[in-house]
């Protein structure tokens, strides 16, 4: 009997390391993919190091998790094969309880089927998930799921992360980091459920106690990974940023772009300084004396160009004369600069 009470107690604590070495490579496998992810949105030469860092880390954990399922095959089929006697048998079934565990779906969920819903779980629950993240206290967050359980799932985490990002678009930074909090509340719970395996309604409350017992390595990795969370939503809102600002620049560069397709800023700033100076006085006489001393070429080159951008548009006296003039007639554009001086005079 003791024999075989020393042989549970070893398959137990042998169950155990493996629940928590498995847990951990998971855990950390998510972190780096989630960190991957949102690095790839950006363009710098830092971004791109530590994208490399990371999939060389990715290759690794999962090449670490492949290695866990096997041992965790291995110790089912163990702790299958070993008898049954009056201490399996007296045994509690469950040391927790469990509600729906999720069934394996031979199902694939496409992109469009989670986009929708998405779209239709935020529309029924969205002041329910902008409640729990406005929520600071372990307790009350434990209440409220407790009272509103459909809420622990992927798209509360997903709705809180774009929630994050456009707080921090609007330079609501407090409040990013409070959502912020929630958020990684809501996502350690999900990474546990899978880790157990479970449906994540059906632990949550673990986590909870694990966090509010002061359990150090578990505050320290909640609190690393919250610290980078909102690094990252922080990258993410000034990617955005730029991303509309680069967007309202160009709408404005074709709202002035001139009859030939050019804009006149960009025309503007390629001008010669003399030029620009008779554009800026709007000088006509004195644009006239400045292509007088230009190189023919050059002068009708410049010309051309402000027109094609509509920083300057010929008279339309001139423009007649130019449409009755014949293909072998090739005056500089420049002149029509001079026609329109001394019709002004």
């Amino acid at each position: 009997h003791q024999a075989r009470i020393e042989r549970m107690e070893e398959a137990q604590k042998e169950r155990e390391e493996y629940e928590k070495a498995c847990g951990d490579c998971k855990r950390k496998l998510s972190e780096c993919q989630k960190k991957l992810k949102d690095l790839q949105l950006l363009e710098t030469d830092d971004a791109k190091k530590e994208i490399e860092k990371l999939q060389a880390e990715v290759k690794q954990l999962k090449k670490e998790e492949k290695e866990w399922d096997k041992k965790g095959a291995s110790l089912k089929k163990k702790e299958k094969a070993m008898p049954w006697n009056v201490d399996t048998l007296s045994k509690e079934g469950f040391s927790k309880s469990v509600i729906n565990i999720t069934p394996e779906s031979s199902k694939v969920e496409t992109e469009e089927d989670k986009e929708k819903k998405h779209k239709t779980f935020v529309e029924k629950y969205e002041k329910q998930i902008k409640h729990f993240g406005m929520l600071s206290r372990w307790d009350d967050s434990q209440k409220y799921l407790s009272d509103h359980p459909h809420l622990v799932c992927e798209e509360t985490a997903n709705y809180l992360v774009i929630w994050c990002i456009d707080l921090e678009v609007e330079e609501k930074h407090a409040l990013m980091e409070q959502v912020a909090h929630q958020t990684i509340v809501m996502q350690f719970i999900l990474e546990l459920a899978k880790s157990l395996k479970v449906d994540p309604r059906a632990c949550f409350r673990q986590f909870f106690t694990k966090i509010k017992t002061a359990d150090k390595q578990y505050i320290e990795a909640f609190n690393d990974e919250l610290g980078a969370f909102k690094e990252r939503v922080k990258g993410r809102a000034q990617a955005r940023i730029e991303k509309a600002m680069k967007e309202y620049e160009e709408e404005e560069r074709q709202k002035r772009l001139g009859p030939g397709g050019l804009d006149p800023v960009e025309v503007y700033e390629n001008l010669p300084d003399e030029m620009k100076n008779c554009f800026d006085s709007k000088d006509i006489q004195l644009l006239q004396d400045v292509i007088s001393k230009m190189d023919p070429t050059e002068a009708k080159y410049h010309m051309q160009r402000c027109i094609d951008s509509g920083l300057w548009i010929p008279n339309a006296k001139a423009a007649e004369e130019e449409g009755e003039k014949s293909k072998e007639d090739e005056d500089p554009v420049y002149e029509e600069v001079k026609k329109e001086s001394s019709e002004e005079k």
